[in-house]
């Protein structure tokens, strides 16, 4: 068909004719020379502006009218999409629309979209639908719409959502994109089950940015695939009541890395592009922090990440989660060569790393939360490279901040140690985790520990034992060389000494040829004190080589 159908208005011939040239539509009042400006969504979760107030005649969140002029149907455009015109001559078929009032629910679920579709500064007064739909690439940047279904939607190239107000919610489940995904700047709304995006399943062969996305209601990844990585710089995430999850991504897979972390406001101030002129820097580091502007990632409500896989690096930096009573950042059971953990600000609530591995973990002392909210049960880690100084004593509070006493994590921490050739730092966290674990105990094991630990710091301060024996002979030294005692046989009488006398004592098994010696009654009693002493510091020492021996 050459000619577009008699019951199309003006404007809708326009369009059908610049479909056939692969041309941009342009209906705004205002028509600058260049590109056209990219409005930012009023906030998430609502329709327009807050205020009322328009940016323009040609913003898509303000609530003023636009003319019979700039509206068409939505089934003007689900026909020329997948029924269309053929190209004139030399040229490519593609809609590309700007600053229209689409009217209607554009139905376009389970078609096949053979041409590039791009729709900028847009209204829709109603959802798009397009669900199991197949297309190339499919582009909305700074256009209003009620709510966007897209389940199992197939694409060849980019699904680009950027700068978009969406007031009730993003279904992405199982779709499959076969570059990337951009919701830059977007503002999403709840739907009715408190998810504003919801993309479990979800697979995109390349990167998922979401810089600067704002949400009021969940952010659902579950079991997601992301063959690049997914950039959550400066998103801000507000659970929804009803549900308490802010970000759902559990046994996400993503092949490169995950950045939960800041975005440089110079990146994002009055650019025109979708990306940024940030586009692919890393994230501020803790260094140029202090020299830049930037806007956190923030989360309100519970953040889970258990079971998931990163290829590269899991960067939380400089961000900020708000947990409520009961909520946790969940990092469970997640593998990955590096998690960085560097934030300014200490969760409000637990953090969970219950059987996490990791290879290198970076991170800061007041990046941890305090008061029992770290879960470390099962955590491994092969390097400790912290981003600033990190005190011995502040990382055995982090291992001791388990609501419960888990030798592993000690033990663990101990062997990191190790490996960077800390061996008396690594004495040190496990001695420790014999002062934790003696609070466990029963009263008389903990009248014991408290032994150990005076004696010989549980074998890990082998020191001590020495200082005692030789205490403890000097005192019985003095006190027999002032009351000598007599000989046991009369027709018998050893040469004196009181310094082996007592050496003798205190030593347990050793003859010193001091045995022929009969002290009075206080002396039997400094004789036997002397005797008690040697056997208990011996015993310890003995258990602690053999702790020290079963350590190695």
């Amino acid at each position: 068909m050459e000619q577009a159908p008699d019951d199309w208005t003006e404007t809708e011939r326009g369009l059908w004719e610049a479909f056939r040239n692969g041309e941009v539509y342009d209906l705004r009042a205002e028509r600058p020379r260049r590109q056209a400006r990219l409005y930012l969504p009023a906030p998430a979760g609502k329709t327009v502006r807050a205020d009322g107030a328009a940016e323009g005649p040609d913003d898509p969140f303000a609530d003023e009218p636009w003319g019979a002029g700039r509206t068409v149907r939505a089934e003007v455009i689900s026909r020329l999409l997948l029924a269309g015109p053929p190209p004139h001559p030399g040229k490519v078929a593609s809609l590309k629309l700007t600053g229209a009032e689409i009217t209607g629910p554009l139905r376009l679920a389970g078609g096949r979209i053979d041409s590039y579709v791009e729709f900028q500064l847009c209204r829709f007064d109603r959802k798009l639908l397009i669900s199991e739909a197949a297309i190339g690439t499919l582009r909305l940047v700074s256009c209003r719409l009620p709510r966007i279904e897209a389940s199992r939607l197939a694409s060849e190239g980019d699904v680009h959502l950027a700068r978009c107000g969406v007031r009730d919610g993003i279904r992405l489940t199982d779709a499959r994109i076969g570059t990337d995904l951009l919701l830059n700047q977007s503002a999403v709304g709840p739907d009715l089950y408190g998810r504003a995006i919801s993309a479990d399943g979800l697979t995109v062969n390349q990167d998922v940015e979401a810089e600067r996305l704002e949400l009021k209601g969940e952010l659902s990844l579950r079991s997601a695939r992301i063959g690049g990585r997914l950039a959550l710089r400066g998103a801000q995430l507000h659970a929804a009541p009803g549900n308490p999850n802010a970000l759902d991504a559990a046994r996400i897979s993503i092949g490169h890395t995950l950045y939960l972390a800041s975005s440089e406001d110079a990146d994002w101030t009055a650019s025109r592009s979708v990306y940024g002129s940030g586009y692919g820097a890393p994230a501020a580091t803790v260094v140029d922090r202090r020299t830049v502007v930037y806007t956190p990632f923030r989360s309100w409500g519970r953040v889970r990440l258990s079971d998931a896989r990163f290829e590269n690096a899991c960067l939380i930096s400089l961000a900020e989660f708000h947990l409520g009573p009961g909520e946790e950042l969940s990092l469970s059971r997640i593998q990955s060569p590096e998690l960085r953990f560097t934030c300014e600000v200490p969760p409000t609530g637990a953090v969970s790393l219950s059987r996490a591995r990791i290879g290198n973990l970076i991170d800061t002392p007041g990046s941890w939360p305090t008061d029992h909210h770290v879960s470390l049960t099962g955590f491994t880690y092969e390097a400790l490279r912290p981003a600033e100084p990190f005190p011995l004593g502040r990382r055995i509070a982090w291992v001791d901040s388990g609501r419960e006493f888990r030798p592993e994590a000690y033990e663990q921490l101990a062997a990191a140690l190790r490996r960077d050739g800390a061996d008396e730092d690594a004495r040190t966290v496990l001695h420790a985790k014999q002062r934790r674990r003696r609070r466990t105990l029963p009263l008389p094991g903990r009248i014991w520990g408290h032994l150990q630990d005076v004696a010989i710091g549980y074998g890990y301060r082998p020191g001590r034992a020495a200082a005692w024996l030789v205490l403890a002979w000097a005192l019985g030294t003095a006190y027999f060389a002032a009351h000598p005692p007599g000989p046991l046989k009369a027709d018998e009488v050893p040469t004196w000494n009181a310094a082996l006398y007592a050496a003798s004592k205190v030593l347990p098994l050793v003859d010193l040829g001091q045995s022929g010696w009969n002290p009075d009654g206080h002396g039997q009693w400094v004789a036997a004190a002397l005797v008690l002493t040697g056997w208990v510091l011996a015993t310890t020492a003995v258990a602690g080589a053999t702790r020290l021996l079963q350590r190695g």
